[in-house]
């Protein structure tokens, strides 16, 4: 294991980046609007455990193999930017059709299958752990080891910001919840937020 001075600085520097807004919350936000409080836990939950295939997979060289491919790396792109934008265009269409004062409008069980597929697709979540983790690790220890604890300390702090943001967007979507009219356009605002996040990542490019 890195020494402590080394792991304590990775502390702080991974709860910094846990912190930073970035297109997971905005996920978690526009899921939480759509659908409640128990949607917005399962989809945090959910890119919580396709963050660990990230983890995983880094450790095991399977990342750095696809991100080395342009053609790996767009058809991994591609595939998350199109499952992104596919479930935008379901929560905008299926926003007049939900009566405003259900809790869920695809259920937990959906939410939860749904953010691990949209985390495990996303290319930049790997490069992101390729990128950073290595930096702490210990060369002349067993990296993979080293490599897996790390990666389960990063996702373990972002699915916990996540689910405090889960918390309040929810909080903020109960006090609107008796404007069915308002509820609606959250809904569509929702969807519209993960069609963006879709197209963002769609114009991600492979870091050299």
């Amino acid at each position: 294991m890195p020494e402590l001075q080394t792991f304590l600085l990775y502390l702080a520097a991974a709860l910094v980046v846990a912190l930073t807004p970035g297109p997971g919350i905005f996920y978690i936000v526009a899921r939480t609007l759509a659908g409640g409080r128990t949607e917005g836990l399962a989809s945090s939950v959910g890119l919580g455990l396709g963050g660990l295939v990230h983890v995983f997979a880094g450790a095991l060289g399977l990342s750095a193999l696809v991100l080395a491919s342009a053609q790996g790396f767009t058809a991994l792109k591609i595939a998350g930017a199109a499952y992104l934008i596919w479930l935008g265009v379901k929560t905008w269409r299926e926003a007049r059709v939900a009566t405003p004062t259900e809790v869920t409008t695809t259920g937990s069980r959906r939410a939860f299958r749904e953010g691990i597929i949209v985390e495990a697709l996303n290319p930049k979540t790997a490069a992101f752990f390729l990128a950073f983790i290595p930096q702490f690790v210990d060369p002349a220890g067993r990296v993979a080891a080293q490599f897996i604890v790390l990666g389960l300390i990063s996702v373990a702090l972002n699915t916990s910001v996540d689910l405090v943001v889960t918390f309040w967007a929810a909080k903020a979507r109960h006090r609107l919840v008796r404007r069915p009219s308002l509820v609606t356009r959250l809904r569509q605002a929702s969807g519209a937020v993960m069609c963006g996040l879709g197209g963002a990542l769609l114009l991600a490019r492979r870091t050299s």
